[in-house]
């Protein structure tokens, strides 16, 4: 007859559940999908801080963060709805029109031109709303459904401002009521610490701070990675699949708002054919900071690094003097190489698993 010792206390003899496995610092960082985008960054950040000499001082990293914010603030609800497996071609249109709603409305109408901001908010949520049911009812792809709304607004834009106001360009609304108060909160400037930041960056930071909660904090991004995952899949155990895409339109629509808006009161007056081709700008933002095509891996810090690199980018070549021609070559080469990286280290994730 064998005995068995009793345990000793402070001695963990069991073995240990197979379910519950310690994940290493290192195999948590490979799986970080903004990690590709975080070392191309530093590579650019590096190269122009090489190559051009003004590129390091306090008031060019004023003026390449507000070309981020651009960017990053419509990048954020991209690289969600590419997350849920979908796409927008016309998130670039859509702000135009927004600017557009906010302007005209304020004029026709003679009114404070926070009724035109009020009325560009429920006109630019009813068109992500449309984009999301239209999606969802007729299971047509994204591409076909988004390229048609781009292709109205498009025309509208156009078509709509020159009808109203006898030209391509809006009227100026500098002199109406609530017109202050109004730039104040979309296209005014702060300095902090010597160094002159638009308030455009403050919306983006704050963008960027609530999609990550809300994809890792909340059921909403669970069910965002699960759609983007397979949408029969998230549908079979019980993911509320189409409220969970119009949710990402309307996501789309409320930062393009936001961008509108900017757009209007800072310029005083829009151009109706603005915007057009934005949208692949916004998708390779998304793209170089980790996000999947094929939709259920990425991250809302990642669209803001790819808006981060693009920002340096676009205002690094000017301070080195070059030839801004060569902007969108730098610009695609940086798209392929992100997209190979970031393979490169989800296939060094997928490995020490």
């Amino acid at each position: 007859m064998t005995a068995t010792a009793p345990p000793v206390p402070g001695r963990d003899d069991t073995p240990g559940d197979e379910r519950l496995l310690r994940t290493s610092p290192l195999r948590r960082l490979l799986g970080r999908p903004e990690l590709g985008s975080v070392v191309g960054a530093a590579a650019v950040f590096l190269f122009f801080a090489v190559v051009a000499d003004s590129f390091l001082r306090a008031a060019s990293f004023g003026t390449v963060l507000y070309a981020a914010s651009t960017i990053g603030i419509m990048a954020v609800p991209v690289a969600l709805l590419m997350i849920g497996g979908e796409f927008d071609l016309s998130a670039g249109v859509l702000v135009t029109s927004s600017a557009l709603v906010s302007s005209m409305v304020s004029y026709q109408m003679t009114a404070n031109v926070w009724v035109g901001v009020l009325v560009s908010l429920l006109v630019t949520l009813a068109i992500g709303v449309f984009n999301g049911v239209l999606l969802t009812r007729t299971e047509l792809p994204s591409f076909i459904i988004t390229l048609g709304t781009f292709l109205m607004l498009t025309g509208l834009n156009l078509g709509l401002t020159k009808l109203i106001s006898g030209t391509v360009s809006t009227k100026t609304i500098a002199d109406m009521e609530g017109f202050s108060s109004a730039r104040a909160l979309f296209a005014s400037q702060l300095t902090i610490g010597g160094v002159d930041l638009k308030v455009t960056i403050l919306w983006w930071f704050a963008l960027v701070a609530l999609a990550t909660w809300i994809l890792l904090r909340t059921r909403f991004g669970n069910w965002i990675f699960a759609v983007g995952g397979g949408a029969a899949a998230a549908r079979a155990v019980g993911v509320p699949v189409r409220t969970t895409r119009i949710g990402l339109y309307m996501g789309v629509a409320f930062c393009a708002w936001v961008s509108g808006q900017h757009l209007l009161f800072s310029f005083d007056v829009v151009q109706s054919g603005e915007g057009v081709g934005n949208e692949l700008i916004y998708i390779i933002a998304a793209v170089i900071g980790g996000c999947l095509i094929t939709g259920g891996y990425g991250s809302a810090i990642g669209s803001a690094v790819g808006a981060f690199i693009f920002g340096m980018t676009s205002k690094g070549i000017v301070y080195a003097e070059w030839n801004p021609d060569w902007f969108k070559f730098f610009l695609g080469a940086m798209l392929l190489l992100a997209t190979l990286l970031n393979a490169w280290v989800r296939k060094r994730a997928e490995a020490t698993k």
